[in-house]
């Protein structure tokens, strides 16, 4: 889509502040009002829109993407995407730890254990760890306190949640990143040990490299978005 405005700004309104494009406001595609809770936020949504050039490229606007996704199906689908969510604590990657080598095996415990002792005091969900790849359950009390732990988080917290859990394949480290207890980028280097050893051994492979910036733009961006919108 081609660039079709001049000048970009935040303004007042009674949903919040918005964005407004040529002095009109932003609409999401479901025609909704592009409207976030602050200013801190909105600036930096408008700095989105302020940057493209001839061509707009809503690959790149990650923040703006959040908010409309939030704004469009945030009510509607909440309880799919915390099931969802709960799912992958079912089967959460911090879980499933190296038997050899006894290196990985030793970063796995000696990083991710803190995350889920982390999780057990913070939410009362201790989770199972197991070694190897088989699957193993989870109790049920602990899938529960998690579930609602996401279930607490209104859409514009939950969307840019679900991004973080999704992309490191880890509730724990999406809940983690959402609650300050570690940064996006710890996250990110926590999910990737396995991937890190096997790099130290062979060296990186250009495709692998170039998934993981992928993967690091979408994590950060989503911590911008909580940071932003907790100021």
């Amino acid at each position: 889509m081609k660039r079709h405005y001049q000048s970009v700004s935040v303004g007042r309104a009674d949903a919040g502040y918005t964005i407004l494009l040529d002095g009109r406001p932003v609409k999401t595609p479901a025609r909704v009002t592009l409207a976030v809770p602050n200013a801190p936020l909105a600036e930096a949504v408008a700095a989105e829109w302020s940057a493209q050039g001839e061509t707009i490229k809503p690959a790149e606007m990650h923040l703006t993407a959040f908010a409309t996704t939030a704004l469009d199906k945030g009510s509607d689908r909440k309880q799919s995407v915390v099931q969802t969510l709960a799912g992958y604590a079912a089967t959460d990657l911090l879980c499933y730890r190296a038997e050899s080598p006894a290196e990985l095996a030793r970063r796995q415990e000696e990083r991710w254990q803190p995350i889920l002792d982390w999780l057990a005091l913070t939410f009362d969900a201790p989770l199972t760890v197991t070694k190897g790849i088989l699957p193993v359950p989870q109790p049920e009390a602990s899938l529960r306190a998690i579930r609602a732990a996401l279930e607490r988080l209104d859409g514009l917290h939950l969307v840019p949640t679900a991004t973080i859990v999704d992309q490191l394949g880890s509730t724990a480290l999406g809940l983690a990143v959402a609650h300050r207890r570690i940064s996006a980028e710890e996250a990110i280097a926590l999910s990737h040990i396995d991937d890190d050893y096997q790099a130290d051994l062979w060296g990186w492979d250009a495709e692998a490299a170039t998934r993981r910036r992928a993967v690091a733009a979408e994590v950060a961006a989503a911590e911008t978005f909580l940071r932003l919108l907790d100021a």
